[in-house]
């Protein structure tokens, strides 16, 4: 057993508890929190007097281990822009664990990602929400698949208007979305009336999206992307995640009325291209005030996965609360990624997953001490110190 002692203990779920013990059992489980807790004799400790202890933060969309960090065109595998429609493709059959962004991402407190494909597509397939440390595939994956990437505006419409190939326009993306859609619950249909021999992994994958078993999370910056990407949602009863949202504050009332969530950002960017024109940090304290459902992202390697810690702090900067701000990369973020069950708020039964910092993750001179993933340290900033 593990028992971390004396921190200031971030719960996100029930408020923070000071002079806090966290308790993990061999199964590398929360067993016990509080303020009164008994360590067994025997029980190793970790001393956290004068730090926080907070869950292992959670980046809701990147493309880590698709997008390997200093390999170039070798390292990428995050979009099959072989067509418009691609959701067959699975992000886990692409992932690299050797992508040194992974052991950034945990000396940085970050504990669990959303991994999707890109945005060059209409659909662009299969995402999965993984923990970022584990001895096998099957350790880390925490949820897949967790989600179908879509994409509005201009990435497919540039990918596939440059070679004169369909779609050019936006009118072209709303109806490709639309035919495979319209395509899959064919497929769906004809399946349960009569046996059928051939398989058709395309249709199968957005049956899923159909059947409302995972949500489509459509990537969409402009506030008229975001209208027909919730429009297309309701003509075919799905759930949804708006990914980006760079203008969602124009659209609060839609987003509220069919109660879609928005992993927002990232604004730790220039203005890249027209669709981010608008990008502002105050547009999470916005959204979060008015009641959707937000988390923080990085959208790795656009953002490193390290600065998640920092566009939150932004964010509180231009106007979110500090606590929205922290259950915005763990607790919402794991609601968000389906995962709420298992991580994203220090609660008796979730995975210890914990991070460990030196004074709050806000606090510019904060830094991360430890990183445990089910009760393992996997990062110790006195073991690592050429690590950034």
């Amino acid at each position: 057993m593990l028992a971390i002692v004396g921190g200031r203990v971030e719960t996100i779920s029930h408020g923070p508890i000071v002079n806090g013990t966290v308790l993990v059992n061999d199964q590398g489980m929360i067993s016990a929190v509080g303020s009164e807790v008994t360590v067994p004799s025997g029980t190793r400790v970790i001393d956290a007097h004068g730090q926080y202890v907070l869950p292992g933060f959670i980046d809701t969309h990147t493309h880590l281990g698709v997008h390997v960090d200093g390999q170039g065109w070798e390292g990428s595998d995050v979009n099959e822009m072989t067509s418009p429609t691609t959701p067959g493709v699975r992000a886990l059959d692409g992932f690299h664990r050797d992508d040194p962004a992974l052991k950034d991402a945990l000396a940085g407190g970050i504990t669990t990602a959303w991994v999707t494909p890109g945005s060059g597509n209409v659909i662009g397939g299969q995402g999965a929400t993984i923990r970022l440390f584990g001895r096998s595939m099957a350790d880390m994956v925490l949820k897949a698949p967790s989600g179908m990437k879509s994409a509005m505006g201009e990435n497919p419409k540039r990918v596939y208007g440059k070679d004169g190939k369909f779609p050019q326009t936006r009118l072209g993306i709303a109806k490709a979305l639309r035919q495979a859609l319209v395509d899959a619950d064919n497929y769906r249909n004809r399946r349960a009336r009569e046996a059928m021999a051939d398989r058709n992994l395309d249709h199968e994958a957005l049956a899923l999206v159909l059947d409302r078993q995972i949500p489509l999370r459509t990537h969409a910056h402009l506030a008229d992307d975001i209208r027909t990407a919730l429009a297309i949602g309701r003509e075919f009863s799905l759930r949804q995640v708006i990914e980006h949202g760079t203008e969602a504050d124009r659209v609060i009332d839609l987003l509220l009325e069919y109660g879609v969530a928005v992993s927002w950002g990232p604004a730790l960017v220039s203005r890249v291209k027209v669709e981010v024109a608008a990008r502002s940090f105050r547009v999470a304290g916005i959204l979060s005030r008015a009641g959707v459902k937000v988390s923080i992202i990085t959208d790795h390697p656009v953002v490193p996965i390290p600065y998640l810690v920092v566009s939150a702090a932004l964010a509180v900067r231009e106007g979110m609360e500090e606590a929205k701000a922290l259950s915005a990369i763990t607790l919402t973020a794991a609601e968000i990624n389906g995962v709420a069950d298992r991580v994203g708020s220090i609660e008796v039964g979730k995975d210890a997953d914990l991070v460990i910092w030196t004074g709050h993750p806000f606090e510019i001179r904060s830094v991360v001490d430890k990183t445990l993933v089910k009760g393992v340290v996997v990062y110790d900033r006195n073991e690592d110190e050429d690590r950034p």
